[in-house]
């Protein structure tokens, strides 16, 4: 097993363990990532967008939300 899927074995198991839902394991997870990629890329969008897969106006989609959730 690679070292990305024993941590990834840590982590699920720890989530699992606190009760945590999939679905804001999973939003959590895409937030924490995108902020790391827009970050890697100085706030580049485009960048960011491509090295996520991602059309430039999703990743801006999602960013917006992410801002909603917060307030």
């Amino acid at each position: 097993m690679s070292a990305l899927g024993a941590d990834m074995d840590r982590l699920v198991t720890e989530l699992v363990a606190k009760g945590v839902r999939l679905q804001d394991a999973q939003a959590e997870l895409e937030r924490r990532y995108i902020e790391q990629m827009l970050a890697r890329h100085d706030g580049n969008l485009g960048r960011a967008a491509d090295d996520l897969g991602l059309h430039r106006n999703t990743l801006s989609r999602k960013v917006a939300s992410f801002a909603k959730r917060r307030k």
